[in-house]
C-alpha cells in the first residue's frame, strides 16, 4: 500500500495446526496495513499497540507499588511484541520534577522484563535520589522510552534534535541523553552535544575529540 507507515499482524498460523505435521508446513498470515498521518517523520515505531503501552505502564506502577507495599508480583497478558529483546528507560517525575531515570541501552531481556527491572532501578536505585516511598506513589508520573539500536555517526550534522538521542563514549567515560531531554530544555545541537559530554563526566567540548565515539538513536516515548 503506497504511503503506508504502520502495520499490525492480526493472526499467524500454519498447516501443521490442522494436519499435525510440523516438519513441512505452509504458513498463513493476516495483517493490517495503514497510513498514520499523525506519525512524526523520524520517530521510532516498534509496532507497540496502545494495549502494549498500557500494559507496560501498569507493569511500572505495579512493580514500584509492590516493592513499597510488599505486595506479590502480578501476572500480565504479554503480547509477542513485549517478549522481544529491547533496550528501554523508565523515567519518573513527581510534580513535574525528575524523581528517577534508569535504563538498559542494550537489549538483554524481553521488553516487559526490561521495563520491570528499570522500574525498580528508577524508583529505588537511582543514586541521585532517595528511594521512592509509599506516600509518593499517588504523585508519580511515568514515562517509558523504548530505544532503537544505536547508530554510530561520523558527522554531528547527522544529529536531528527532537528525533535523536545521543550516546557518547571516550575511554572509560560514557554518557547518554534521551531525545526528549533536548526538546524539553529547548537545546540546539551544540548544547545537546555539550550536555551529553558533561553527562559522561567530560568537558563540554569533548565531543570534538578525534577518539570520541558518538552514536544516535530514536525512541518510542509514551
Amino acid at each position: 500500500m503506497l504511503g503506508a507507515n504502520q502495520t499490525q499482524i492480526l493472526k499467524y498460523s500454519n498447516s501443521g495446526e490442522i494436519s499435525g505435521d510440523y516438519e513441512r508446513v505452509v504458513g498463513y498470515l493476516s495483517a493490517a496495513i495503514w497510513k498514520n498521518a499523525a506519525q512524526k517523520k523520524g520517530a521510532a515505531d516498534f509496532g507497540l499497540s496502545d494495549e502494549d503501552k498500557k500494559v507496560l505502564h501498569q507493569i511500572v506502577r505495579d512493580t514500584i507499588e509492590g516493592k513499597c507495599l510488599k505486595k506479590p508480583p502480578k501476572a500480565y497478558d504479554i503480547s509477542p511484541t513485549l517478549k522481544e529483546l529491547r533496550g528501554a528507560f523508565v523515567t519518573l517525575h513527581k510534580h513535574g520534577q525528575l524523581r528517577g531515570c534508569i535504563g538498559h541501552i542494550v537489549a538483554h531481556f524481553p521488553l516487559a522484563e526490561t521495563i520491570s527491572r528499570m522500574a525498580t532501578a528508577a524508583a529505588f536505585e537511582d543514586p541521585r535520589f532517595p528511594p521512592v516511598t509509599a506516600e509518593e506513589l499517588k504523585d508519580l508520573e511515568i514515562e517509558i522510552s523504548v530505544l532503537t539500536p544505536f547508530q554510530k555517526i561520523s558527522n554531528v550534522e547527522e544529529i536531528q534534535v527532537g528525533v535523536h538521542g545521543i550516546y557518547m563514549k571516550k575511554g572509560f567515560h560514557s554518557g547518554l541523553l534521551l531525545p526528549q531531554v533536548a526538546t524539553e530544555y529547548k537545546w540546539d545541537r551544540k548544547t545537546f552535544l555539550e550536555q551529553t559530554c558533561r553527562k559522561a563526566g567530560l568537558p563540554g567540548d569533548a565531543w570534538k575529540a578525534q577518539d570520541m565515539e558518538i552514536y544516535v538513536f530514536s525512541a518510542d516515548i509514551f
